[in-house]
């Protein structure tokens, strides 16, 4: 099937960011880290605030389960991580750059899936589904029924991502995330018991303080750079198109260069959550 534009973009941010992060920071991932209060908050601890956030993941796995459904696989660190443990996973992700990445990593040790959520079709069923920062991008109710269907009774749905703070004035800098009264309402109507709730947002919210430094102090004066050498040596075209996209570059400097991405402000807005359902018997 041949990739929209949008879906090639995405691509090749995603290649960029898995380079940069794996070469400068050592990272294999592009979540969230977990961060402790032993944990400074610096650009070299990122890597380690990440393993705290797999340990801290997998640890909430319940005994007897067999086989996973890593949901969004990204590059397939995760995965990587519970076939170590035992665990037989299948991998799912729409993005052909992490369904590579993941084949590379893995090879046959694991089953790849290279499509949406909405679309996948198998007549496997699992002991568990994770999504780890990818239930946020599947619509709801679609990501509840689906999953329920995909589970072996008594299977488990975990989920660790961003949701919105229920009532709570949109944030301008701060999105994703499904809203949290609307998801309670969702899996109350399905068979699905609540096994764990943590909220996680105290020991998430530092990374957003942590990118924006990062894009405050290195991307924009990089940027500046790169726009101050266009308007000198090819004056025409650089404010030509500056002037054609005025409107798309002011939403972009708003979003991301202001310096209103903060821990702070995700926190006034949004709740990471860590969430453990059993499927139960029909209701």
């Amino acid at each position: 099937m041949k990739k929209t534009p949008k879906k090639l973009s995405r691509d090749i941010a995603l290649e960029i960011g898995s380079i940069l992060g794996k070469y400068f920071l050592k990272i294999d991932h592009l979540h969230y880290g977990y961060w402790t209060d032993d944990l400074p908050l610096d650009i070299a601890n990122l890597a380690q605030a990440q393993r705290n956030y797999t340990q801290f993941l997998i640890s909430h796995i319940p005994a007897g389960v067999k086989t996973v459904l890593d949901v969004g696989c990204g590059t397939g660190a995760n995965a990587q991580k519970l076939l170590n443990l035992g665990y037989k996973v299948d991998c799912l992700t729409p993005s052909h750059f992490h369904s590579e990445k993941v084949s590379e990593l893995l090879g046959d040790k694991t089953r790849v899936f290279e499509c949406m959520y909405e679309e996948f079709q198998t007549q496997d069923r699992y002991d568990l589904i994770l999504f780890s920062e990818s239930f946020q991008y599947v619509p709801l109710p679609d990501v509840v029924t689906i999953s329920l269907d995909l589970l072996n009774d008594d299977g488990y749905l975990l989920i660790s991502d961003v949701f919105r703070k229920p009532r709570m004035k949109e944030s301008k800098a701060i999105r994703g995330g499904h809203d949290l009264n609307k998801f309670h309402e969702t899996i109350a109507k399905c068979p699905f018991q609540l096994i764990e709730d943590i909220d996680i947002t105290d020991a998430t919210a530092p990374n957003i303080d942590l990118l924006n430094d990062i894009t405050m102090n290195v991307v924009k004066p990089i940027l500046q750079i790169l726009s101050d050498y266009g308007d000198e040596k090819y004056s025409f075209a650089s404010k030509t198109l500056k002037w054609l996209y005025r409107k798309r570059i002011e939403r972009k400097y708003n979003k991301y260069f202001t310096g209103g991405r903060t821990g702070q402000d995700f926190k006034n807005s949004r709740t990471y959550r860590l969430l453990l359902y059993k499927k139960t018997a029909a209701r």
